[in-house]
């Protein structure tokens, strides 16, 4: 897409007894940034119910076609997903450019993928969304020249001409590569598992700080690593799920994964496709929700990451919040209360605040004790050394004394071999 931005007028209906109606209309003026279009006005309408033929009323439809020869606006974006019918319905009365919300984020997506993984998960999603709707899409992919939403690129270029018949088998092919990079991930994960080091999981709405909080804490306990994670402050700067191994000072590790950011109604083409990086999250030990506690609605952005974590069968982790960016409010940080972190990821402020809350949910099967190992089991001494956080060593005339903190299940492994002081 071009770099000159579009002109757009956002649609929504709010239906009864919703509550987070403009919640919603701000979010989509927020994808819409993010795609580079200029939302110049909004139309909303009060219904009991969404209207199946043109989504909105036909009073409403005269309404949005004199905004969009008042604001001279070609695009017409919609809160909700549509149907074919109703995007074949709406292009013939407003002879607009019409998308729908998922499109918006999916075109976000298609933007922001950087691996192959992401790539592949992202053009499923598209063409899954198309499939049904080829029909209504066919006056708005004639007018861009391809594409289900606003890019000329990825599932765009398969243009109309692509059947139903060869966009099934374009998935069977795109899905069979996936497949085998899933299962690639999955064996990392077991791998992960066999090495019994705890899983830490940043999770949280779009744009909270998720990858800044991974990189201050990589700067500060791997000061060597060049493995810092993409960040910026836009919506869905971070699609790849990266992990990352936190090293302290007293031979305790952890990995930290960094995953995709929510929104609301994130489209269920997309939670589909992305099922294998999100159950990165379902695996954690542990979630670290991060929240832009400087956002006017950041509430509302902690119930939908709750939300989708509900969705994705995580909801029953053990979490810990990480209130984040509080260098923007009035709040004092750092600062701990409960399972509640105030921080400043920028100003690397609270990351040890943070790491100690973490530590004491992860790390709580750790044991002291006071150990005499004898010089026939010398390589017990290199093990605890390695594994265990070793406080004090005194060589004896019966073999090498020991005072550690180590796992309960590493002590009870080798508990025969020692005695026990």
């Amino acid at each position: 897409m071009e770099q000159t931005n579009q002109k757009a007028i956002i649609v929504g209906v709010e239906l009864q007894n919703q509550t987070d109606f403009a919640y919603s209309m701000e979010e989509l003026r927020n994808l819409a940034a993010a795609n580079n279009i200029e939302v110049v006005d909004e139309l909303s309408q009060k219904a009991a119910r969404i209207n199946p033929t043109h989504y909105i009323g036909t009073g409403k439809i005269q309404e949005l076609l004199a905004l969009l020869d008042g604001h001279d606006a070609h695009v017409v974006i919609f809160n909700n997903e549509l149907s074919h019918s109703q995007i074949r319905n709406l292009e013939a009365a407003l002879e607009r450019t019409v998308i729908d919300r998922t499109i918006l984020i999916l075109d976000i997506f298609a933007e922001r993928a950087k691996t192959r993984e992401a790539q592949l998960q992202v053009e499923v999603a598209r063409l899954q969304y198309m499939l049904p709707r080829l029909v209504g899409l066919r006056a708005s992919l004639g007018r861009q020249g391809g594409g289900a939403g606003l890019k000329n690129k990825g599932a765009g270029e398969t243009k109309l001409e692509l059947d139903r018949r060869r966009i099934e088998e374009r998935i069977t092919a795109l899905q069979a590569e996936l497949d085998k990079l899933v299962a690639r991930r999955q064996i990392q994960r077991k791998q992960r598992q066999k090495n019994e080091m705890p899983v830490v999981c940043l999770v949280g709405y779009t744009n909270t700080g998720k990858s800044s909080l991974m990189n201050a804490l990589l700067e500060k306990f791997n000061p060597e690593t060049t493995k810092q994670v993409f960040a910026k402050d836009m919506l869905f700067a971070t699609l790849e799920t990266s992990v990352r191994s936190i090293d302290m000072p007293d031979n305790k590790s952890f990995l930290l994964t960094d995953t995709v950011g929510f929104v609301s109604q994130l489209p269920h083409h997309l939670v589909k496709a992305f099922r294998s990086t999100l159950e990165e999250v379902t695996e954690a030990d542990l979630l670290v929700h991060v929240v832009d506690y400087a956002h006017d609605e950041y509430e509302q952005n902690v119930a939908v990451t709750n939300e989708t974590l509900k969705e994705l069968r995580a909801y029953d982790i053990p979490t810990i919040y990480a209130y984040n960016k509080c260098d923007l409010t009035q709040h004092a940080y750092p600062a701990v209360k409960d399972n509640n972190v105030y921080l400043s990821a920028r100003e690397k402020s609270g990351l040890d605040e943070l790491i100690q809350v973490i530590r004491d949910h992860i790390f709580d099967d750790y044991m002291k004790c006071e150990l005499l190992i004898p010089f026939s089991q010398g390589r017990l001494v290199a093990y605890f050394n390695e594994h265990a956080h070793v406080e004090a060593t005194e060589y004896e005339a019966e073999g090498t004394r020991m005072k550690l903190e180590c796992r309960v299940s590493d002590f009870e492994k080798h508990r025969q071999h020692v005695t026990v002081l």
